[in-house]
């Protein structure tokens, strides 16, 4: 239903997810790449489902709405490597975190729940796809 109601499309690491916002403003990267400032987007992550390692050059910030996400890290080297898991949720009671962030140049993934999943995940500098790689 979630996936009709916010116009949600498959995202090439897995899940679905669509572009909500996009900053007006630009920033020019030291290597003379123009991206905006930043980008949002949902992403839903159905029950059992995962995404693949991957990582992208920008920071991003995973916020909690609904369900809870397991994200893990894979370090920044050429192949991600399994590090910590962090849940990304609002029960802050539970050891929930409702915002995770994985620094630019990071690998990680989503590891598969028990039900459904919405967040929302930021990325500063705007998220481009030609900046994104897959495991």
């Amino acid at each position: 239903m979630l996936t009709e109601t916010l116009g949600l499309t498959p995202h090439p690491e897995g899940g679905l997810y669509r572009l909500t916002w996009t900053s007006p403003q630009t920033v020019t990267l030291p290597d003379g790449r123009v991206r905006p400032t930043a980008t949002l987007i949902y992403f839903l992550l159905p029950a059992g489902a995962s995404s693949a390692w991957h990582k992208v050059a920008s920071d991003e910030t995973w916020l909690a709405h609904t369900g809870t996400v397991s994200l893990q890290y894979g370090g920044d080297g050429d192949a991600p490597v399994e590090g910590e898991v962090v849940t990304v949720g609002v029960d802050v009671a539970a050891g929930q975190h409702p915002q995770a962030l994985v620094p630019a140049g990071v690998w990680q993934r989503t590891l598969p729940g028990e039900a459904e999943a919405l967040v929302s995940c930021l990325v500063s500098p705007g998220f481009d796809f030609a900046d994104f790689e897959l495991g």
